[in-house]
């Protein structure tokens, strides 16, 4: 087990097994500062309050080290879009001098997951990925397509984008949810904010604390709440469910320039100018909300177009 790869860990009686991973693209640092001080609160929180228990084990993993180091979203390929048997089987296969950034970086995440299942035997695995958007206001949770994974996005508390991952290929989230690892795990994808914004650190730590009590592993009093007041303040004027309508990818050849303003949620109609190609005028082909307008170097989703579910 690489112990370099953990940023903390917590654990109480034996139970459920959350892990909490920061830094999955290497410019997103708000969800590392967030378990960084989680585990403080939970190392503090029985100096005042007696009767806190904790139920189960809680460990924070930093996603792409060496992106993180060179402060970049990643180094060869996007980490994010890695994850499938056959590129993990392809990177185990080689030797650990002959593998790409981003396949040891896999490797490692992976055969440490492993060796924490191993170690812990825990009754039931919930992974939350925590990521920030290069745009403001880029808060809310991305269930995979199961039930328990829409039940617990809905228990973080934040606006739920329901269809996001049917067409994204190789996120961790995708990987991990259902039964490959031995045991019926569950994931979800936070979005706390805008990556420089300090309180994406704040609503990082409420979406954490959320899902530690959805999840039994603290009861619903324990664990201080003012950052919940914080994410509830950003996301009272937010749609509770929206469904993906329309993602525009891009190839580097085509130059994509986003409009400078548009914000996560900002409401737009069909035909509204949102960014320049190599082609023209990039125009929004329906009228929805935008979600993760592309203000970043690295990248291939230029936008998203979401609708309101009720």
């Amino acid at each position: 087990m690489n112990q370099n790869r953990y940023i903390g860990a917590h654990e109480g009686r034996h139970g459920p097994l959350v892990i909490a991973v920061g830094g999955m693209h290497g410019n997103e640092l708000a969800g590392i500062k967030a378990l960084e001080l989680l585990f403080k609160m939970l190392e503090d929180e029985p100096l005042t309050n007696p009767d806190f228990e904790f139920k189960g084990r809680i460990i924070g993993l930093y996603g792409n080290m060496a992106a993180i180091k060179a402060k970049k979203r990643f180094i060869d390929a996007d980490l994010n879009r890695q994850w499938t048997r056959q590129n993990i089987e392809h990177a185990l296969a080689k030797s650990p001098n002959a593998r790409r950034a981003e396949e040891k970086e896999l490797v490692d995440i992976f055969q440490s997951i492993k060796t924490e299942i191993k170690t812990y035997q825990p009754t039931k695995i919930i992974l939350l990925d925590l990521h920030t958007t290069s745009a403001e206001d880029g808060i809310f949770s991305i269930p995979t397509g199961t039930s328990k994974s829409y039940e617990l996005a809905k228990g973080l508390y934040a606006p739920v984008i329901s269809n996001l991952t049917q067409t994204l290929n190789g996120t961790f989230m995708q990987f991990f949810d259902g039964e490959n690892l031995g045991i019926p795990t569950v994931t979800v994808t936070f979005e706390s904010g805008q990556h420089q914004d300090p309180l994406s650190v704040n609503r990082s730590v409420a979406a954490i604390v959320n899902c530690l009590r959805f999840e039994g592993l603290v009861k619903p009093e324990d664990v201080e709440s003012r950052h919940d007041d914080i994410l509830k303040a950003y996301t009272k004027h937010l749609p509770k469910l929206a469904k993906l309508a329309y993602k525009h990818v891009f190839s580097p050849s085509d130059h994509f320039r986003m409009h400078p303003g548009f914000r996560n949620f900002s409401p737009i109609k069909e035909g509204d100018y949102l960014a320049d190609d190599a082609h023209g005028k990039v125009l929004s082909p329906l009228t929805g909300y935008i979600l993760m307008p592309l203000y970043q170097v690295q990248g291939s989703e230029g936008f998203f177009i979401v609708t309101e579910q009720y």
